[in-house]
């Protein structure tokens, strides 16, 4: 998390100078050298120094990638909160997680799919330990490559794929397509919002909605490296971090916004040092380590639910398909594959558990059979389930009294003060003098 100290003058974690302020705000925040220092920790095991630029060519522009990409692949870090069960647990849902987006694949080559298809390829280690982190009245908002988190939050492989063939058994009844859906009833999940970084201020909202209740919260959400250059994201995130609210924001840097590399997107370089200018947490995380994943996530879960505002967290991996599957993404520099190809979140984990023998050969074959039967099953389902209904299109849409809409964690305590609020007749409006 982002720290503040008075006399260490080293270097943070993340090889940079920690950052100075001008002195004449230093008495303002009770710092009396003159200085403010903050260091951004950063738990990777390894630093992906490689950089992405544009080069001319006889045929247009291409990208290419320099840096040394022969590095090998580190371990992963051992958690401090995850027992071995638990380890296996979010194996098995990255797992599922993989193999329902390649049964999408083949749904949407075989003409069942209405729409496209948003892969996570890649990124299943940051969806699913993220999720994992949450607890039962904790809210969860996914983006599109998060559909691991849907499947911890308690969706099903069914519930996915019905959504994106727009059956009448889908989680919106066919109404929608892609992974926009939600359940805020039972699972406190928000459902994806095209226009990016406007999921933030809406998490925020909640935070602030159960506090009024009485209960402090962690509200997770995502924004990727491109999404979160929008100004939404700022007005959120600040909202947020002035009144304290337990928002879990992840920024996931998989070095594309859809085709433009991040190295053309921002200057900074890395993206949680963005924490500093809201005066929260940040920290660095490697997107492919479950292990850090998860233990960073769930600090920053406690200190939401302690009421200690919001945290930035910065989970740097790769896109490994385009940007949905329209896109074949030529553009990448083929090295760039390679060497994220090597850091599979799904393989690491892997090889972790069965060389600290939490997971032997044979069960992890009954493991994977397991999962193979379980998609199958789900699939079939989703594949011979009907289409909606046209008369019954209306339905559904608008909430006319269908149910009462009560308190989640306790009755409201805005608005018990005496008086309505509302300024008297005739009351002028109160100027400076």
């Amino acid at each position: 998390m982002a720290k503040k100290s008075s006399t260490s003058k080293k270097a943070g974690a993340n090889g940079r100078r920690p950052l100075k302020s001008a002195p004449k705000s230093a008495a303002r925040n009770g710092n009396l050298s003159g200085e403010r220092r903050y260091t951004i920790p950063d738990y990777r095991l390894e630093s992906f120094d490689c950089a992405v630029r544009q080069v001319a060519s006889d045929d247009g522009v291409r990208y290419e990638v320099t840096g040394d990409l022969s590095a090998p692949v580190p371990p992963i870090r051992e958690s401090k909160s995850l027992s071995p069960r638990q380890c296996l647990e979010i194996y098995r849902w990255m797992l599922l997680n993989r193999k329902m987006e390649q049964a999408l694949e083949n749904l949407y080559k075989q003409g069942k799919v209405v729409g496209g298809v948003y892969f996570g390829l890649g990124q299943e280690a940051c969806s699913c330990a993220s999720a994992y982190a949450l607890c039962p009245e904790d809210w969860l908002a996914p983006m599109i490559r998060n559909q691991g988190s849907l499947l911890v939050r308690g969706f099903s492989a069914r519930d996915v794929m019905m959504q994106y063939m727009a059956k009448a058994g889908s989680p919106t009844f066919g109404k929608d397509a892609s992974s926009h859906f939600g359940d805020q009833q039972k699972r406190n999940v928000c459902a994806p919002i095209s226009t990016l970084g406007d999921l933030i201020p809406v998490m925020a909202g909640v935070a602030l909605g159960a506090r009024l209740q009485g209960r402090n919260i962690a509200a997770l959400t995502y924004i990727g490296d491109g999404g979160q250059s929008t100004g939404v994201t700022y007005e959120g995130l600040n909202f947020a971090a002035v009144q304290k609210l337990g928002l879990v924001l992840i920024v996931e840097n998989n070095l594309w916004g859809y085709s433009t590399p991040s190295d053309m997107q921002f200057r900074v370089k890395d993206l949680a040092e963005r924490a500093i200018a809201y005066g929260i947490p940040g920290a660095i995380v490697d997107g492919t380590d479950a292990c850090q994943v998860y233990d960073v996530v769930h600090d920053a879960c406690e200190r939401a639910r302690r009421g200690e505002g919001p945290t930035l967290i910065e989970a740097k991996m790769m896109r490994m398909k385009g940007h949905a599957i329209h896109d074949a993404a030529e553009y990448v520099p083929k090295p760039l594959f390679e060497y994220w190809r090597k850091r599979d979140p799904i393989a690491r984990l892997e090889k972790f558990l069965l060389e600290r023998k939490w997971l032997t050969a044979k069960q992890n074959e009954e493991l994977i059979a397991g999962v193979d039967g379980e998609l199958e099953a789900d699939r079939e389902f989703a594949v011979n389930s009907p289409m909606p209904d046209p008369e019954k299109t209306p339905q559904n849409v608008y909430c006319d009294g269908c149910h009462e809409i009560k308190p989640k964690y306790g009755v409201p305590k805005a608005g018990s003060g005496k008086g309505s609020g509302k300024p008297k007749q005739g009351e002028a409006a109160v100027h400076l003098r």
